[in-house]
């Protein structure tokens, strides 16, 4: 069998009904759209319109909210970080910030900069620079020694 020998089998693909072509077509004069009327022009289509149902997306509830003043931090878990140290994909000796989570893989989005959680066991003693961290995590740094700094970042609205 050769690349040019391949083809879909037979029924596969249906061919599109050639519409308005002559009244013994059975598509013919009116094209299957009808008599007059919004729908039977062409570049018109009622969406979400349900023939005068309530449309479903004003049924439904209304639910949640976006905080326009919230944070996009990237979240990472204490025991993830210990886990990658170990593997050898992150240097415990230098500080870790954004750069270099994100360079590991552990740190994937986060606009604002990164979190750190407490969530699993830190065992090496770790200097991070961050942008929060919670009261677990900076807990546990401290304990073994490491540092944590959280950098706050400049907000652009405010003059220097």
């Amino acid at each position: 069998m050769n690349l040019n020998d391949l083809r879909d089998n037979d029924g596969a693909r249906k061919s599109r009904m050639r519409v308005g072509r002559g009244i013994g077509s059975g598509k013919g004069k009116t094209a299957g759209r009808g008599q007059k009327g919004q729908k039977s022009r062409s570049g018109v289509a009622v969406k979400g319109f349900e023939g005068g149902q309530m449309p479903l997306h004003m049924r439904l509830p209304k639910r949640g909210f976006n905080n326009p003043f919230g944070k996009d931090y990237a979240e990472v878990n204490l025991g993830m970080i210990q886990k990658f140290i170990d593997a050898g994909k992150l240097d415990a000796s230098g500080t870790i910030d954004h750069a270099a989570l994100k360079a590991a893989g552990l740190a994937r989005g986060g606009k604002h900069g990164v979190r750190l959680l407490g969530k699993g066991a830190l065992t090496s003693k770790v200097s991070f620079k961050v942008a929060g961290a919670s009261k677990g995590a900076r807990e546990a740094v401290e304990k073994l020694g490491g540092s944590l700094e959280v950098a706050t970042a400049k907000r652009a609205d405010v003059p220097a």
